[in-house]
């Protein structure tokens, strides 16, 4: 007789949550995206965290395999080269040709600045020694393309983010990632060698081999692959799946050829992508399938549900305590981007107004690219044994997960919160508007029932609580009395009132409530907030 065996090991289980994550936030994400946007890369970080080893336990990717750190690092590089494969592919034509001031001045000045604005945050948190800081300065200096995607696409970035300033932000996102092995290769042989010799090994092993190497291999692969798939595509060889995900296939052609060589993958993955589109053949093409859109949504809930299972929070104790790490990450938000772009925006032709500064400034956002990168120090630091590297290798990867958790988070809610405050000051402001614009009528039985209070607190001995003079003063250009009355009647004197005859009902029904307006003509007010105007 068979038996029925219920697998529950977590290799089993996972597909089945993340899998379910994904198809329920599906069923509303036009709520989620549209009408509250909320950042899907939040919500699956949160849920990453909820289901993770701190809380339900249903994930734990600790007791996957015996090297956590190899299992992130290759999802993390994966997810990234995709990712900018795609970002290169959706440039317009020719567009690095094109903006390459805007292009050079992010990737190299900017990128710089925020290299050292986040090491001396580092070093002042932590008290590091500098050159130390600068290691994982490195990790938080690109800005990550999985939430910059996540930030530019969507019904709140067409309806308010300029087309120029979406695609300088793409094409920095895409290339900078690429570009964080020089600025974190220069702080590992400065703690490897020192001096002159760092410097040295420095520009041809890193700038010569990994980073020219790899834009050659991509451009060149791009090319080629772009000619093929012309060429296949105009002889009727290829269809239409095979068609659409091509680029994605590219992407992982790449990883395995730089990987097999250790130049430096992203960066070739990026430039192919470019390549690849160059003439606006291919992006025309696939820009109405949704497949780029879809692929990048899959990849950023994903790795990001996995990121809420890894983040350690057990080391966030002693020189890496909970108060440190909040003053660390306030200050690199604030700092590392925002400031030398408001500073030099003008220097940038892509970047016209404050206001895209402010944009540009604030959506920097941290991300996977800063995960691959404190796993890759510390693989290199205990690989080659830096005595000088000090703790480095322990603290850069819970560092750096605090930092992407913080950018997560505060660039998930920014729009949302932006938002909300739009919206409540169009409400006082439409508000204030009905009160001012349109025409009110003067209730009698209003303004009977503020005169009968007034004589039950005591007005009974004052004789102006008993009359209309109360509330209208010929004498006086200011009314007095109830604020409905002033609102009513702004900075007007009755005597100055062209008044038509009022409905009897009305006026009957005033009198025999409180006698009101009896020593003046029978009149009812219906005035406009406008100054000087009075309408029946």
């Amino acid at each position: 007789m068979g038996e029925i065996h219920v697998q529950t090991d977590q290799l089993q289980v996972v597909p089945g949550i993340v899998g379910g994550f994904i198809f329920v936030l599906g069923l509303c994400s036009l709520i989620t995206k549209e009408r509250l946007f909320l950042s899907e890369t939040l919500l699956s970080m949160v849920f990453g965290i909820i289901v993770g080893p701190q809380v339900l336990n249903w994930m734990d990717p600790a007791t996957w395999t015996t090297d956590e750190y190899q299992l992130t690092q290759e999802f993390s590089r994966y997810a990234l080269a995709i990712e900018v494969m795609i970002a290169g592919v959706t440039l317009p034509k020719k567009y690095l040709l094109k903006e390459w001031r805007s292009v050079l001045f992010l990737l190299l000045p900017v990128m710089a600045a925020m290299w050292l604005v986040s090491a001396a945050v580092i070093k002042f948190a932590f008290s590091l020694p500098f050159v130390q800081a600068l290691a994982v300065g490195a990790c938080l200096a690109p800005t990550d393309p999985v939430l910059a995607n996540a930030i530019l696409k969507g019904m709140f970035a067409e309806s308010h983010v300029p087309l120029r300033l979406r695609n300088i932000l793409t094409a920095e996102s895409g290339a900078n990632d690429g570009l964080g092995y020089p600025f974190l290769f220069f702080a590992l042989y400065m703690m490897r060698l020192g001096g002159g010799r760092a410097v040295g090994t420095w520009i041809y092993a890193t700038w010569l081999y990994q980073v020219a190497l790899s834009v050659a291999i991509g451009a060149v692969t791009g090319y080629v692959c772009r000619k093929a798939l012309r060429y296949a595509e105009t002889a009727g060889w290829v269809d239409k799946e095979s068609f659409l995900s091509s680029s994605i296939t590219l992407a992982l052609l790449l990883v395995g050829v730089c990987t097999m060589v250790g130049t430096d993958d992203i960066l070739c993955c990026f430039v192919a992508g470019n390549s690849f589109t160059w003439d606006d053949w291919f992006r025309v093409e696939t820009e109405d399938t949704g497949l780029q859109e879809t692929m990048n949504g899959l990849l950023s809930m994903t790795f990001f549900v996995y990121f809420g299972t890894i983040i350690p929070w057990s080391a966030y104790t002693g020189a890496l305590a909970p108060w440190r790490m909040f003053v660390a990450v306030l200050l690199v938000m604030l700092l590392r981007r925002l400031p030398v772009l408001m500073a030099t925006y003008r220097l940038i032709p892509a970047i016209r107004t404050w206001q895209d500064a402010l944009f540009a400034g604030w959506f920097g956002p941290i991300g996977v690219s800063a995960v691959f990168y404190s796993i890759e120090a510390i693989r290199q630091i205990d690989a080659h044994k830096d005595s000088n590297a000090g703790r480095v290798a322990q603290i850069v990867y819970p560092i750096v997960c605090a930092v992407v958790f913080g950018s997560v988070l505060v660039h998930g809610v920014t729009i949302p919160l932006v938002l909300m405050g739009k919206r409540v000051k169009t409400t006082l402001s439409t508000s204030a508007s009905s009160i001012w614009n349109q025409p009110h009528r003067a209730s009698c039985h209003g303004l009977s029932a503020w005169f009968a209070d007034k004589r039950q607190r005591g007005g009974a001995d004052d004789p102006k609580a008993m009359q209309p003079s109360a509330c209208f003063s010929p004498e006086s250009p200011t009314p007095v009395g109830p604020p409905a009355a002033r609102r009513v009647f702004p900075n007007k004197a009755l005597s100055e009132l062209s008044l038509p005859p009022a409905e009897p009902s009305d006026l009957d029904a005033a009198q025999a409530d409180a006698g009101l307006f009896m020593n003046t003509s029978r009149h009812i007010v219906i005035l406009d907030s406008t100054p000087g105007q009075a309408n029946a």
